[in-house]
């Protein structure tokens, strides 16, 4: 009798590698699906340990390209920016993976998709909402949700135990004290030594971007051109480099914002299953395109349409950080936001120093700024006493309201 197959999502280490064996042990044919989305590992490593483990087949999937243009740049649009503070790196790039998961095991005919993250954590709800949102049908496989497993595996010792067992290779080298996960848009460390909010992280830590105290000096000027809302070209004006492919843009702002140490924020922020965790991550190149972006709208959007929109971000960002990428309410908002973007064209020039993203400046075809309408000694075509009615009509509700107060303090009806 064939055995049914599972895709899951591999990564090489400790926890995918025993999983991968378990999974076999438990009677599935598995295979493996490792995702490149820039997190800078050996790939081809990880493709032999699976082998070495029993996967039947690894994909190996390059998809840096439709991260940058499908994920980063469509968060872009909407300033997303969850609790104001993080960018989301992480979470733009689970829904990515899943999608191609899914699509592996259709391809495959397999009826199981499979994951390691943990019940404690968000990346298994980003998981499992994109595996059900883009095939109903598919059957998941959680093993960290599964009692026989927790039971056989308490800790990172039983883990250790049980490769050791099976054969699986471990990595000699010692373990860091909190864990990470790198992509092309950041890296991020947490748990361990950093479940402390108190301790402060040391320089060690940080790998994509350098320390602001040593960066240089002097000011590295970037000028970055944005048509529809995306950018389509970025200049290094210290040295004249520009880059007009998504992915090389990308590249190109994330070593500009690494050696000026752009783009670290220490946090602590709300889990979606309703745990607070603490956080340090590393988002050099975004941390730059977010603040042109919305200097850009600054100029080139309507006043009411970036009030709305404004109020639309943060739901924006909670429902990328939630999992539901692949939504209903998404569709609505990314509707809305692609519209509000028809007319953010034009440069931002900004300045990079000692860890700072400075804007210099910006022009648009489509600036909806007047300088003489806004200047204090052009008249620019203002009546100024048309002001006068202005305020009187704002200020009709006002005086009702203080109306109404002097008769309550005053006991009258």
């Amino acid at each position: 009798m064939a055995k049914e197959k599972v895709v899951l999502a591999y990564s090489g280490g400790l926890d995918t590698s025993v999983i991968l064996t378990w999974l076999i042990d438990e009677g599935y044919e598995v295979i493996c699906f490792i995702a490149d989305v820039g997190q800078n590992e050996d790939l081809n490593a990880a493709k032999e340990k699976a082998i070495k483990c029993g996967a039947t087949k690894v994909y190996v999937e390059d998809l840096r390209e439709e991260f940058v243009t499908d994920f980063i740049f469509q968060a872009l649009k909407g300033n997303a920016m969850y609790e104001n503070r993080y960018l989301l790196g992480t979470s733009l790039a689970r829904p990515l993976i899943a999608k191609k998961q899914i699509e592996i095991a259709q391809k495959e005919k397999a009826k199981y998709v499979a994951h390691g993250a943990t019940g404690k954590g968000n990346d298994q709800v980003r998981f499992e909402l994109t595996y059900y949102a883009l095939n109903p049908s598919i059957h998941v496989i959680a093993p960290w949700k599964i009692p026989k497993y927790l039971q056989q595996f308490q800790g990172r010792s039983d883990l250790i135990k049980y490769a050791e067992a099976k054969g699986i290779p471990i990595k000699a080298s010692k373990s860091k004290p909190y864990s990470e996960d790198g992509n092309l848009m950041h890296l991020s460390h947490e748990a361990g030594i950093l479940e402390d909010p108190m301790l402060t992280p040391t320089e060690d830590m940080f790998e994509i971007t350098k320390s602001p105290a040593d960066a240089p000096d002097k000011q590295t000027v970037v000028e970055i051109e944005f048509k529809n809302g995306l950018p389509v070209k970025v200049t290094n004006k210290n040295n004249g480099v520009s880059k007009t492919k998504p992915l090389d843009m990308f590249l190109l702002l994330n070593e500009l914002a690494k050696e000026n140490g752009v783009g670290r924020i220490d946090i602590v922020e709300n889990r979606f299953v309703g745990i607070k965790s603490r956080g340090v991550y590393e988002t050099p190149g975004a941390t730059i395109l977010w603040a042109a972006h919305r200097d850009i709208e600054g100029i080139a959007m309507d006043r009411e349409v970036m009030h709305i929109k404004h109020m639309l971000e943060p739901k924006f960002a909670e429902l990328i950080y939630n999992g539901f990428w692949y939504s209903p309410e998404m569709d609505f908002l990314m509707a809305a936001f692609n519209k509000s973007q028809e007319y953010i064209d034009g440069k931002v020039v900004v300045g990079l120093y000692k860890g700072n993203v400075m804007i210099l400046g910006r022009e648009s075809p489509t600036s909806l700024y007047n300088k003489d309408l806004s200047s204090m000694d052009v008249e620019g075509g203002f009546d100024q006493t048309d002001s006068k009615g202005f305020i009187r009509i704002n200020a009709i509700r006002l005086k009702a309201h203080k109306v109404i107060l002097n008769k309550k303090t005053l006991g009258l009806k």
